[in-house]
Order: structure tokens, then sequence, then C-alpha cells
């Protein structure tokens, strides 16, 4: 199980964009990256590939490092060390480790 998963609130620990804080949208686990809305801006030149479609330099999100994004903790309104609970029925759930509280 992932610590950090598609529409969670991550914060960035390291980097240009430290300090902000965005929704993941993509999880790349084989590469250990992640996409998240607002981070890691990029330019890109596009070719005009079809009649309708135009050219030029577009601004897109690139992939981020997992290691350099946090789960937001909502209770203490910081970025969580995550861990791991067995429920009873066998199933797995995450937890902030600050403040005890399941994510």
């Amino acid at each position: 199980m992932n610590k950090i998963k598609k529409n969670d609130v991550v914060h960035v620990l390291s980097g240009r964009d430290k300090g902000k804080a965005g929704k993941v949208f993509r999880v790349m686990p084989s590469k250990g990256r992640a996409l998240v809305e607002g981070i890691n801006y990029v330019k890109k030149h596009v070719r005009k590939a079809k009649a309708d479609q135009q050219g030029g330099i577009v601004q897109m999100e690139s992939a981020i490092s997992l290691s350099n994004i946090a789960l937001f903790c909502k209770e203490c309104n910081k970025p969580a060390h995550v861990g791991f609970n067995v429920l009873a029925d066998g199933t797995r759930s995450r937890f902030c480790k600050r403040c005890k509280e399941a994510i």
C-alpha cells in the first residue's frame, strides 16, 4: 500500500515549489513520482499536429518525486508522517503519526 494516493492533498517538502500544497491527480509508483495539481510547472514546446490544433509553448505540470512530497494532515494542519494500521476485518488504513488520526 502506498502512502500517497490519487486525490490526496500533499505538501511539497523541497524544490522550486517548497511550501506549496496541491491535490494529487496521478501516482506512478513504478517510477516513484506523482503529478500534483499546480506544482512543478514546466514549459513544453508543442508542434501543430492537426489543422484545428494550435502549436506553441504550453505550460503544464510535470511529475514530482514522491520523496519530495508529504501527505497533508487536516487535523494538525501540517505535513504528516504516515503509518499503517491493520483493522479487525484485515484491511489496512493510513494514520498521521503526530496526531494518531486516520487519514
